[in-house]
């Protein structure tokens, strides 16, 4: 399997029997536009994002509330508008394309594999911040074995680097001020 830019979606290509190249989408399709304020980063689509369709579209995701809460959006988004986000200076991208029930099926190697292709895409587009949702793939991807919540020293493809708490349901660390809060920073900032 072979994995590439292509405009602003990833696809894989592999071989059928015939030896002809065929390309599929991975995983969902990306939210981005030239020089926006910000892109976030989710780890990977979630299987029941790509079945929807829409990122973040789990109703126990708090991803859409958090940009609201947080005054990224006037108004609460549904995972279904997410291309409205543009018209507020905010795009998504995933740290690795392929999709899984959870994160914590990720390995190390995803997002080694995953890191020039996210290179790329965010020197394309260009955005002013970079905001990796979740320390894992951070830290991965960047090689740094640790970091602390919020803007990191080092640029990312000549983003500003920040790392907020990720919104899913699942994880429980964060209530929903705490989340609200770290991207509050982050909006502060733009």
């Amino acid at each position: 399997m072979i994995n590439q830019l292509k405009g602003d979606r990833l696809v894989s290509a592999q071989m059928d029997r015939g030896g002809d190249v065929q390309q599929t989408p991975a995983g969902l399709s990306d939210v981005l536009g030239l020089g926006l304020s910000v892109v976030f980063c989710g780890l990977n689509p979630a299987l029941s994002a790509v079945r929807d369709g829409h990122n973040f579209s789990s109703p126990s995701n708090r991803f859409w509330r958090v940009l609201h809460l947080s005054g990224f959006t006037s108004r609460l988004l549904r995972a279904d508008e997410e291309q409205e986000l543009l018209n507020y200076g905010c795009g998504i991208t995933a740290a690795v394309s392929r999709a899984t029930k959870s994160a914590s099926e990720l390995r190390l190697d995803d997002y080694k594999k995953a890191a020039p292709l996210l290179e790329a895409k965010i020197t394309k587009f260009a955005p002013a911040n970079l905001a990796f949702l979740g320390k894992a793939a951070f830290a991965a991807i960047t090689a740094r074995a640790d970091c602390d919540w919020g803007r990191q020293s080092e640029l990312f493809a000549g983003a500003n680097t920040w790392v907020l708490p990720n919104p899913s349901g699942l994880n429980r660390a964060f209530a929903l001020d705490r989340l609200t809060a770290h991207y509050g920073d982050l909006r502060a900032e733009i």
